[in-house]
């Protein structure tokens, strides 16, 4: 039996893959409708880009985002449609912000769909020859002195950008700093120094300049009051009014992404189970990392369905 305090945790970009939300849209009604949905608000078949790939399509970050979205919210219509859950919290890494707030009832899908396009369009575009490199295995201490480092090497924008939990870390900058700072992390032990398959460099001030218009097309979106705290990740601990919304979002972009800060709050709220609702899960290896968490069980497929029903 699943607890009733229960949080949710969603993925964001770089959890696509093609034939994401398949099985869940050929078993579920719910989940085709939300892919159907998202064809419609965005005027193409993201569903078939979903379903079949091509990877490399689907891997653009202009399709990737929505993509995402999409996934998890249709795994979040099948899991409220047919399991007893009643969240009392949630956080979303990165662009998995705006699942959870489609799942707390802020936004409707089409709107964050055509939310996050916008947002994909204004990241692509304001970071051109930037990047985003994981460093696995040293202390984060240590990623921030090499960071700082290979950006005065470098003469180039570099900063911490993701904190995902211990011994993960991701730096974001301009591709020059970027070779540097893997030639560092390489020197000093590190296991992984890897660049990430996106184009800029999410998370950090070189995306200043899409702050400004990201806001614009959020103030013109119809955002309601949450109807479970949704974890802010740049302005505010818990996003609890549509203008917490729209001002963590906005920031979100420029800010470092903190996650273990994030999902510490849901067991602080008292989340006795987390459920990851993602194209495949990837939050779950990093919440096993961290100490004092809930446990959490992932939901990506027809199957995990299935099993949630029977818990």
């Amino acid at each position: 039996m699943l607890s009733s305090n229960i949080g949710l945790i969603f993925a964001g970009q770089g959890s696509q893959f093609a034939g994401m939300g398949k099985s869940l849209a050929e078993a579920f009604p719910e989940a085709r409708e939300a892919f159907d949905e998202a064809d419609s608000a965005l005027g193409e078949k993201l569903s078939a880009l979903c379903f079949s790939g091509p990877q490399a399509l689907l891997d653009d970050t202009l399709n990737a985002q929505p993509a995402v979205l999409t996934c998890s919210v249709a795994i979040w219509r099948v899991v409220s449609s047919r399991v007893p859950v009643q969240p009392i919290a949630a956080a979303g890494h990165s662009l998995g912000q705006y699942s959870a707030l489609v799942a707390a009832g802020a936004m409707d899908l089409a709107s964050a769909v055509r939310l996050v396009r916008r947002r994909a369009q204004l990241m692509a575009s304001a970071g051109p020859g930037t990047g985003m490199l994981v460093v696995l295995g040293l202390a984060d201490a240590d990623v921030e002195s090499l960071c700082a480092e290979a950006a005065a090497i470098s003469g180039a924008s570099l900063s911490v950008a993701n904190y995902n939990c211990p011994g993960q870390v991701v730096l974001a900058g301009q591709d020059v700093a970027l070779s540097s700072a893997s030639e560092l992390a390489q020197q000093r032990g590190a296991k992984l120094a890897a660049r990430l398959a996106l184009s800029a460099a999410s998370h950090t001030p070189l995306l200043e300049a899409a702050v400004a218009p990201l806001a614009e097309a959020l103030a013109a979106t119809r955002i309601s009051r949450p109807s479970f705290p949704v974890a802010g990740s740049a302005a505010h601990d818990w996003l609890v009014s549509p203008d917490d919304v729209r001002e963590d979002l906005a920031r979100q972009i420029v800010a470092p992404l903190r996650w273990p800060a994030m999902v510490t709050r849901l067991a602080n709220r008292g989340a006795e189970v987390l459920l990851e609702l993602s194209p495949k899960p990837v939050l779950a290896g990093l919440c096993r990392r961290l100490t004092g968490l809930p446990p959490v069980r992932s939901i990506s497929k027809a199957e995990d369905i299935s099993a949630l029903e029977q818990a």
